[in-house]
């Protein structure tokens, strides 16, 4: 992946350190990234945080995003509310390249409880770093986001 693609991370208060490595990581590998919170470890709620972060990438200010939680569950359910955005909870390696593979997922969701340090950094950096196949793979985005339309005009 190219370096000149912009990087929004965000977290609750549970993540905070992770998140912190995380961005560290990613600077130092050259990547531009924007963090949009929590920046202390008082009890906030996730779904502000996935809230900003996923307006950036609708914008298109910026091309990936990253949210970490607890668990990264409550980060993918709240991400996956938002147009166009298209959220992955990994805590695997390979869930992590082929989200990117196959399904062009642009905000990685993870739990800063359920891995540790070293995956969370692998987990970032795959995601960051696999391109999308297309292909194939391309006809099921499209549908995912024909769903999507059809379900807004239902609003």
């Amino acid at each position: 992946m190219s370096k000149d693609i912009k990087i929004v991370i965000g977290c609750d208060h549970a993540a905070l350190d992770m998140k912190k490595k995380v961005t560290e990581m990613l600077q130092d590998k050259g990547y531009e990234v924007t963090d949009v919170g929590a920046f202390d470890t008082n009890s906030c709620d996730y779904p502000d945080i996935a809230h900003l972060l996923c307006e950036k990438i609708q914008s298109g200010s910026h091309q990936r995003g990253i949210l970490i939680c607890g668990t990264g569950i409550g980060m993918s359910i709240a991400a996956n509310k938002h147009v166009g955005i298209r959220a992955a909870c990994c805590s695997d390696l390979y869930s992590a390249e082929l989200t990117r593979k196959h399904n062009d997922s642009n905000v990685l969701c993870f739990g800063a409880r359920v891995v540790d340090e070293n995956m969370g950094l692998q987990l970032a950096s795959v995601f960051v770093e696999t391109e999308f196949e297309g292909g194939r793979h391309q006809r099921r985005v499209d549908k995912i986001t024909q769903i999507e339309a059809a379900q807004l005009k239902k609003i």
